[in-house]
């Protein structure tokens, strides 16, 4: 059985690590080659900051080289749901930080040239039963009128059309959402932070970080370096010797269904069970 990521299987591998052992003296270490690790370190580098980047697999080994592909514009919940929890100003700023985001990685893509497939194909919310159908509307309603005039719903026949499938009753489309080669966008991220200057390690798990009088001073199996502050891109694999942090994560299930490679034909036969996704450029990913 192959094990191996998708995105990494079918993406060129970051060539521009280091082969050093980890030494040196830096402004700002940061731990962990996901996509936050990557941007903090693209950015600070860009900026002229000297700064390292430290991994103990490899770029986008994580969370980040193992996902749905899928760069998704607003919430599951309703606008009207995360008003009520947040106030309006805030569930406003909550809501557009998505789109904020999506642009900001396509601003990314086309500054650092980076061929990663990107497009905005558009996310579909499902209305698998007759009864989910009034919710959705109403749902889609107020986000049109609250905060994305660009959302739209797509009556059940609309749906058969895009879809080619029976199983949905209507759909709520945010066209905002978008997807791309998360294995060729983490790698070109690399790429683009070595290109401004970064130091980046890869195979370097780092077993210690200790404050000195100047700053820190990170140890891995290879060596140690200095900093003068740290930035802990980890997430989900945060090691051991983080447990202050490690202790403050909160696991949230995830799943995705991949079938094997299809042919252009049979990619374009509806599916029984949730439909399928047209090859053209503007199709919508979806979301039940």
């Amino acid at each position: 059985m192959k094990l191996t990521s998708y995105w990494h299987d079918t993406s060129k591998a970051f060539a521009g690590a280091t082969r050093e052992p980890l030494s040196g003296d830096f402004e700002v270490a940061v731990i962990g080659a996901g996509f936050t690790g990557l941007n903090a370190t693209r950015t600070l580098a860009k900026s002229g900051v000297k700064v390292a980047l430290i991994e103990a697999e490899h770029v986008g080994y994580g969370a980040s080289g193992r996902n749905g592909g899928h760069l998704n514009s607003g919430h599951f919940a309703s606008f009207g749901a995360a008003k009520a929890h947040f106030g309006e100003a805030k569930a406003r700023r909550f809501w557009r930080s998505y789109d904020d985001s999506i642009d900001m990685i396509e601003a990314i893509i086309a500054e650092e040239g980076i061929d990663c497939s990107f497009r905005r194909g558009g996310k579909l919310k499902l209305a698998s039963k007759p009864s989910h159908v009034k919710g959705l509307q109403a749902m889609c309603e107020e986000l049109r009128r609250e905060v994305d005039p660009s959302v739209e719903w797509l009556s059940g026949g609309d749906v058969r059309k895009e879809l080619g499938s029976e199983a949905f009753h209507g759909a709520v489309l945010s066209p905002k959402s978008a997807m791309m080669h998360m294995g060729q966008y983490a790698n070109g991220m690399a790429e683009a932070a070595a290109r401004h200057g970064a130091t980046i390690w890869e195979h370097n798990p780092v077993q210690s970080c200790i404050r000195v009088s100047d700053g820190w001073r990170i140890t891995s199996p290879t060596g140690s370096l200095a900093a003068r502050q740290v930035i802990l891109a980890t997430d989900a694999y945060t090691p051991e010797n983080f447990d202050y942090f490690r202790r403050r994560m909160m696991p949230i299930a995830s799943f995705i269904v991949v079938t094997r490679p299809l042919t252009p034909r049979r990619s374009r036969q509806p599916c029984p069970a949730i439909g399928t996704i047209r090859t053209r450029s503007t199709s919508p990913t979806t979301s039940a």
